[in-house]
C-alpha cells in the first residue's frame, strides 16, 4: 500500500512538474499569453500584461518549490489560489458560452482541443492534490523530501 508520504511526494511532483511545464511556453511568449488572457474578457486591458508577466513565473517557481521541497505548503497554497482562479475563469466562461484556449499548455500549436469539461475536472483534481500537500501533517527536515519520526 501507497503510505501517505509517498502520496504525498507524488502528488508534489506531479503538480510541481505541470505547473513549470504550464510556465515554459507563457515566460518564452508573454504577448501570445496575454492575447489568450484578453480573450477570457474577465479582466482590465491595464493589467493584462501584468498578468502575462508575472502569472507564469509564480507557476515556475512555486513548481519548482514543490518538487524541490521548499515551502511545500506555502508553494502548494499559492498553486491551489492560482488553480481557483482558473476554476472561477473558466466556469465564467463556460457558462457565457465561449469555447478559448485556456492558455495553460500552449495546446492549440499542438492541435490539441480540450473540452471545458475536461478543463475543469483537470483542475478540480490538481486542485485536491494541492489540498492534500497542504493539509499533510508530517514535518519536514532541511530543504528536500524526508521526515522526522
Amino acid at each position: 500500500m501507497l503510505s501517505l508520504q509517498w502520496m504525498e511526494l507524488i502528488f508534489r511532483w506531479l503538480i510541481g512538474v505541470t505547473f513549470i511545464y504550464a510556465s515554459y511556453h507563457k515566460i518564452l511568449e508573454p504577448e501570445e499569453f496575454a492575447r489568450i488572457i484578453y480573450g477570457y474578457g474577465l479582466f482590465p486591458k491595464d493589467t493584462i500584461n501584468l498578468i502575462a508577466i508575472i502569472l507564469p513565473f509564480i507557476e515556475f517557481v512555486c513548481g519548482l518549490s514543490l518538487i524541490i521541497g521548499i515551502c511545500p505548503r506555502a508553494a502548494a497554497l499559492l498553486i491551489n489560489l492560482l488553480l481557483l482562479l482558473f476554476i472561477i475563469a473558466l466556469s465564467i466562461n463556460f457558462i457565457r458560452g465561449y469555447q478559448f484556449d485556456c492558455g495553460c499548455f500552449s495546446s492549440r500549436k499542438l492541435g490539441i482541443e480540450t473540452s471545458s469539461h475536461m478543463l475543469l475536472a483537470r483542475d478540480l483534481v490538481f486542485f485536491m492534490m494541492g489540498l492534500f500537500v497542504m493539509l499533510f501533517q508530517n514535518s519536514r527536515r532541511c530543504c528536500l523530501y524526508s521526515s522526522q519520526r
